[in-house]
């Protein structure tokens, strides 16, 4: 068993399309037509695993959306993102006009930083800490 598609819940899939490839410089991998509305759209990180596809799912009925909001309002990140230098996906991010909830901060075994995706999403940005003497 591989997890090969993760999700997260998206407002508008144009925008959010807009946003995760513009902005966060993910690729688009898939934009299927799925009836009049919707569509199967999935992203891919440039720098990630093989294979692996962040799909952005649309708040088509109303669960979704108060799930949706109920994570945002409670600051609960929707998932999270890896990067070896936090601090310079954080500069960047902000040059890029990314709204941060803050600085990256240590936090046990990660630096991190929480960001609003613009779509709904709180996104975690984490840096594995290594321990002394390996690595992470």
């Amino acid at each position: 068993m591989q997890i090969r598609i993760a999700s997260v819940m998206v407002r508008d899939q144009d925008h959010a399309l807009a946003f995760y490839t513009g902005t966060l410089g993910f690729v688009k991998h898939a934009d299927i037509p799925m009836g009049p509305t919707y569509r199967w759209l999935t992203v891919t990180a440039p720098e990630g695993a093989e294979g692996v596809q962040l799909a952005l799912e649309p708040t088509g009925f109303e669960p979704a959306r108060v799930y949706q909001k109920a994570l945002y309002d409670a600051g609960i990140p929707n998932t999270a993102f890896l990067t070896d230098d936090v601090e310079a996906e954080y500069q960047r991010l902000k040059a890029k006009g990314v709204v941060f909830r803050s600085a990256p901060v240590p936090m046990g075994p990660i630096v991190g930083a929480m960001f609003e995706d613009t779509c709904g999403n709180l996104i975690h940005l984490v840096q594995p800490v290594a321990p002394s003497g390996g690595k992470a």
